[in-house]
């Protein structure tokens, strides 16, 4: 199944915080709760400058990828407004991947787009 495509915005110095729900093609909830997950911000897709990667290993103030109802499909994306005041592009490229912990992972991206940055005062 092909990436859906979602753009947003980030507005600097703010919370970002979000949720999405893997499902497969019938609407049917995938159980993620063994598998990790990278989203990365780049200058442009294949770049080679990285804004910010996010992990569900979160950072201490918070930032990444929250797999906490796993079992629900859920991942919440989550910047914190410490981590957004540190970005500075005018507009980004993402994509948000999830892979099984085998020995051999498969790799799912969920997620890609656009993000723009709308800077603070």
């Amino acid at each position: 199944m092909a990436a859906g495509k979602y753009n947003f915005t980030i507005e600097q110095g703010t919370t970002v915080d979000f949720e999405l729900v893997y499902r497969d093609k019938d609407n049917q909830i995938i159980d993620i709760d063994s598998y990790t997950g990278r989203m990365q911000i780049k200058d442009k897709p294949g770049g080679n400058t990285t804004h910010i990667t996010l992990t569900n290993t979160l950072k201490a103030d918070g930032t990444g990828l929250d797999f906490t109802d796993g079992e629900q499909g859920k991942i919440r994306v989550f910047i914190s407004a410490v981590s957004s005041s540190q970005l500075d592009f005018n507009k980004a490229s993402y994509d948000l991947e999830i892979a099984t912990t085998d020995t051999y992972p498969i790799v799912t991206r969920l997620l890609q787009g656009t993000v723009t940055l709308d800077k603070e005062v």
